[in-house]
């Protein structure tokens, strides 16, 4: 048996992967089997994706588990793929990965990360809690003409376009297919997960630094804002045609709202989660950027 489990954390930059055969990965999946069905009130997640962590995506690779789909998320205990939506046997199955002494250890990423991914489970456990279901009435008239419009169906096809294009392919409206990274096409990528070094990156890229555009639409090009989760990772929103703004965490689909469900007409004042440091606004000009 081989399985892997993707840590679903990172919006900008790929989520780390662990790989796990043999007892480790028997002893996986007997904690990972379903104990209960969740009643309908427990089996309750955002509805659109969020910032930060949103779950342990466990993938069976080469043997099919009786009592488990081939692939689903592990979110606060409980258990989220084709027909199941059940507890865990083991509740704390997320600590025994991404504990302090956990399988986490075995990723690149510094000691520092266990405590961040822990912050981040418990406070995902309290946004399932409250993020509401809700009904916009999301404005067609354009103040943004030279904006991108909001189609979000182009990119959530559930497959190639949406696993492999991250929040910066999508903040600059550049399909690469390579989860792209600020600076790396032009040779200059990020050296580190700060304002300081992912700004000058995206500039290397040729988008244009704007500080000073405090949310209004350029006169050509769109706009767009750098957000960063200090020292681990970045995230990009855009502002649309209309003027509100949209974004896409990660690989997962392209969404119209924060973290609390509400619609972003300014990222400096979204519920942005994990991402605490507002960087800047910055213009993407049609046809003078390129990206991988």
């Amino acid at each position: 048996m081989k399985i892997r489990i993707t840590v679903d954390v990172f919006s900008g930059r790929p989520n780390p992967v662990l790989y796990l055969e043999g007892r480790e990965a028997e002893e996986v999946a007997a904690r990972l089997r379903p104990e209960r069905a969740l009643k309908r009130q427990e089996a309750k997640l955002p509805s659109v994706p969020t910032l930060g962590y949103r779950g342990l995506v466990v993938d069976f690779i080469k043997r099919k588990h009786r009592e488990l789909p081939k692939s689903f998320r592990v979110v606060n205990g409980d258990l989220f793929g084709a027909g199941l939506s059940h507890r865990a046997v083991d509740s704390h199955f997320e600590e025994f990965v991404c504990g302090s002494t956990g399988l986490i250890r075995r990723l690149p990423m510094g000691e520092r990360f266990s405590d961040f991914v822990l912050k981040e489970i418990e406070r995902f456990k309290k946004t399932r809690l409250k993020f509401p279901p809700r009904r916009f009435k999301w404005p067609h008239r354009y103040t943004c003409h030279c904006a991108p419009l909001y189609e979000p169906d182009w990119w959530n096809d559930g497959g190639q376009k949406q696993f492999n294009n991250n929040c910066y392919n999508y903040g600059t409206n550049y399909r690469s297919d390579t989860f792209a990274q600020p600076g790396l096409a032009a040779g200059a990528m990020y050296s580190s997960l700060t304002c300081a070094s992912v700004r000058p990156a995206a500039e290397a890229d040729c988008l244009v630094n704007s500080p000073s555009a405090n949310n209004k639409c350029p006169r050509e090009g769109h706009l767009v804002a750098l957000v960063i989760a200090p020292g681990w990772d970045f995230h990009w929103y855009r502002k649309g045609r209309n003027g509100r703004w949209t974004h896409k965490p990660g690989g997962t689909p392209v969404t119209n709202v924060d973290n609390s469900g509400h619609i972003i007409n300014d990222p400096r004042s979204a519920d942005r989660g994990p991402y605490t440091g507002f960087c800047t606004f910055m213009i993407v000009m049609h046809g003078h950027i390129k990206i991988s």
